[in-house]
Formats: C-alpha cells, sequence, structure tokens
C-alpha cells in the first residue's frame, strides 16, 4: 500500500544551512534505502514536508523525524492512501522560502504570511503539486 504523509514542524532556532544540507544528505540515503520519495520545503522557521511511499516505511521515517531535536511541535497534516506517487523518482525534492516563490506558498495559505500549521490537509497537497515545478530534485542517484 502506497501512503502520503505531510507534516509540518517547527525548527530550532539555531539551524543553520550546513544542518539543511546534512538533513538534505541523510534523507537522501534513507529515502533511496526506503523506496521514499518526496519533497522538502524551509522556511527559515519551519519545514514542510511530503513522503510517499509502503506505508510502513514512511511510518518509520515519520518517526526517526518527530524523535529528531531539530524539529519541534510537529503536526500531521495529512496521511492518506495512494495510487500513484507524485514525486516518482525524486529521493528528497528542497523548496526554499524565497521572495520569487512567497506569492506561490501564500495562494494556499489562509494569513499573510506562510503557516502550514493553519492550512488544510486539501491545501497543503495542492501546495505540493504547485511545488512540483519549482523544487530542485534531490536524488541519492
Amino acid at each position: 500500500m502506497l501512503v502520503r504523509l505531510i507534516y509540518a514542524s517547527r525548527v530550532q532556532p539555531d539551524l543553520g544551512p550546513a544542518d539543511i544540507d546534512q538533513i538534505l544528505q541523510v534523507s537522501q540515503a534513507n529515502n533511496a534505502r526506503d523506496g521514499i520519495t518526496g519533497a522538502l520545503c524551509y522556511t527559515g522557521s519551519v519545514f514542510l514536508q511530503c513522503l510517499e511511499g509502503g506505508r510502513d516505511q514512511v511510518n518509520a521515517a515519520y518517526h526517526r523525524i518527530v524523535a529528531d531535536a531539530r524539529h519541534r511541535d510537529p503536526l500531521l497534516l495529512g496521511l492518506r492512501e495512494i495510487a500513484q506517487r507524485d514525486f516518482t523518482d525524486w529521493g528528497m525534492g528542497y523548496v526554499g522560502y524565497t521572495a520569487e516563490n512567497r506569492a506561490l506558498f501564500l495562494k494556499y495559505c489562509p494569513r499573510p504570511e506562510f503557516d502550514p500549521y493553519t492550512m488544510s490537509a486539501a491545501s497543503v497537497e495542492a501546495l505540493f503539486q504547485a511545488l512540483i515545478g519549482v523544487a530542485r530534485w534531490k536524488s541519492a542517484r
């Protein structure tokens, strides 16, 4: 069974660019090993991530994330069975919150500043669909 899990978490304040690179590197390796695909958004204060794959593998990945001290206040925004992956063979797509894509993030958010904690599961999924076109491809291949 394929599932899609989307969560948000607040970022520890002392997280820097090297930490984000390390998170992406480890995610690539783990996701390749576990058959997980997806994308990570980083706004400077919040992570928003979509994981797709087998139910057991995605569940185990989410539990590792929740136990990681770099994440605070994790919130499961969506978990559902899917017929196919949206991120196909992406080991990990990455989208930073920039001036160029700010309007795209805010298009799906009910507030004037991006806050995934206020978004519905449908809005978050729609955002990820839109982000597929702007994500940098990160693959463990």
